[in-house]
């Protein structure tokens, strides 16, 4: 058969073609030809989805923080172990994908919106409802883009090969000009709560302008961006910060913006990616790092670790800690979902053993919780619970961290911080303190702990200009004592990251558009 199959399948096309003279003229099957498309409103709220099935899963969720100093990714052959250890150039490949990624959904919104008038009979209402769906997510587009290569094309109309050659890099003031002005107009045609779960409402436009105007250092911007979210009456924080990752948060009125998952039709494999090796082995990628875990504090003190009097012991170094590192991260001694315990010390003769020679064996001693629902268990790459990029925390935080910055410190900014501290399931000590210098250390670490792998901390560490101290340096993990009684702290030495203050501050221009577009210029240090 192997022999004969290829000469049928030539000849059947050659029949074809000898039978059919118009067959280069008929109208495609593989998809929807725009002669046809574009007639009714049907067709529009399809094509508004069609954007919506552009957004990422749990690729660049969680590998984003493994880019930082919080997460460490355990496969050193692929490219993103690159991107972790800042050894990448323009032509590594998670460098264009993330690119790509985000100017396909660019592509996609501006198709919409330069075609969606075509349809004449259609509900007005609805219509500008889906434009300004299509404006946040392409705003949520260039917020990403510009954080992560700085200036890039503004383009905000459909491109044909020639033109799509000659565009040139946009300045970043211009880009957040844009994004304020898109946010502010679509949060105008949307409403706060929608029909259908996972379409954008008027507070995730409103959120990701507070994200993108703190992103810019507009502080006075974010601040009242972040506020008319507040006062729109519809997001609350969640009593429950451990449900807020599995499904029982999907309905959670403190996620603003999600991506929709379901098992079987829309999954993904965030159990798998994060799962403990004696589960499934060979799978784990990305893990904690000592970074994360001792930035959570005292729960009785309120205090960091290293601070003398905050009632650490390091012989018990989970005990009374920040319930937020008991929802974030697997420890010693926790269950796992087969309802066997968790040890990783040296020799333990677990799967999880830290000097078992397999890669996916957790390298610091941890491993991540967060939306590893003991639900998908048994089909670890069939995962429905849905991914945040946006929650009411945040946006609280976003509110604390701009007033701050513009010292305008009164008892909304310790409310707004107290509230997200306050959650039944995390019960921290209120914070009472009102200098300037120490409240934006505060909500540095709050930002680090609440929104640990959530995709933030790689903007917040360029931002807050501290790569050099927060990326540099060995990777490290969980202190035990050794046979000969003494405390040791698991060290990478052979696992560097580098980060030169020069260039590291921005991704280079993937190689492949430079190539493609003469008029592009590559960052410095690339």
């Amino acid at each position: 058969m192997k022999t004969y199959k290829p000469f049928f399948i030539c000849c059947l096309l050659l029949t074809t073609m000898s039978c059919t003279k118009d067959l280069l003229n008929t109208i495609p099957k593989d998809r929807l030809a725009s002669e046809l498309f574009w007639k009714t409103q049907e067709d529009a709220v399809f094509a508004a989805n069609g954007i919506y099935s552009i957004l990422g899963n749990q690729w660049r969720y969680a590998s984003m923080d493994a880019f930082t100093d919080l997460g460490h990714f355990i496969l050193q052959w692929r490219s993103e172990s690159e991107v972790e250890k800042h050894t990448f150039d323009a032509s590594n490949n998670v460098i264009a994908s993330e690119w790509s990624y985000y100017y396909s959904i660019v592509r996609a919104a501006n198709n919409f919106l330069e075609n969606v008038d075509l349809v004449t009979e259609m509900d007005e209402e609805l219509r500008n409802r889906l434009k300004a769906e299509a404006k946040v997510l392409r705003s949520f587009s260039y917020i990403n883009l510009v954080m992560l290569y700085g200036p890039v094309p503004l383009v905000t109309t459909s491109l044909n090969v020639e033109e799509a050659k000659s565009v040139t890099r946009t300045p970043e003031n211009e880009i957040w000009d844009f994004v304020a002005s898109e946010l502010t107009s679509a949060a105008a045609d949307l409403p706060a709560i929608q029909e259908e779960r996972g379409r954008v409402t008027s507070g995730a436009a409103l959120g990701l302008k507070a994200r993108a105007m703190l992103y810019a250092g507009r502080y006075s911007e974010a601040r009242s961006a972040a506020k008319a979210v507040m006062e729109l009456g519809v997001h609350a924080i969640d009593d429950s910060y451990k449900g807020l990752f599995d499904y029982a948060g999907e309905n959670s009125s403190e996620v603003i913006f999600a991506r929709q998952q379901a098992k079987n039709i829309q999954q993904h494999a965030m159990f798998a990616f994060f799962t403990a090796n004696s589960l499934f082995s060979q799978q784990c990628q990305v893990v904690p790092t000592k970074s994360l875990v001792d930035a959570y504090l005292m729960k009785s003190t309120g205090l960091p670790i290293d601070d003398p009097t905050s009632g650490f012991d390091q012989a018990n170094p989970y005990l009374d800690r920040d319930p937020r590192l008991y929802h974030t991260v697997y420890l010693n001694g926790d269950m796992l979902a087969n309802g066997k315990t968790l040890n990783t010390l040296p020799g333990s003769g677990t799967g999880d053993d830290i000097t078992i020679s397999a890669e996916n064996v957790t390298s610091t001693g941890w491993y991540f919780k967060k939306y590893v629902s003991e639900a998908d268990f048994g089909d670890p790459w069939n995962c429905g619970v849905n991914l945040i990029y946006l929650r009411y925390a945040e946006v609280l935080l976003t509110y604390a961290e701009a007033s701050i910055e513009l010292g305008e410190i009164d008892q909304s900014v310790l409310n707004a911080l107290n509230e997200i501290r306050g959650r039944k399931d995390v019960a921290m000590p209120e914070v009472t303190i009102t200098d300037q210098g120490a409240l934006r250390q505060l909500v540095r670490r709050e930002r680090m702990v609440e929104l640990a792998m959530e995709g933030h901390r790689l903007f917040d560490i360029r931002r807050w200009d501290i790569g050099e101290n927060a990326i540099r340096g060995t990777v490290k993990g969980m202190t035990y004592k050794n046979s000969n009684g003494n405390y040791t702290t698991v060290e990478l030495t052979g696992y560097v990251k580098e980060f030169d203050t020069e260039k590291h501050y921005l991704w280079p221009i993937p190689f492949r558009e430079l190539n493609l577009n003469k008029g592009l210029t590559q960052n410095p240090g690339f």
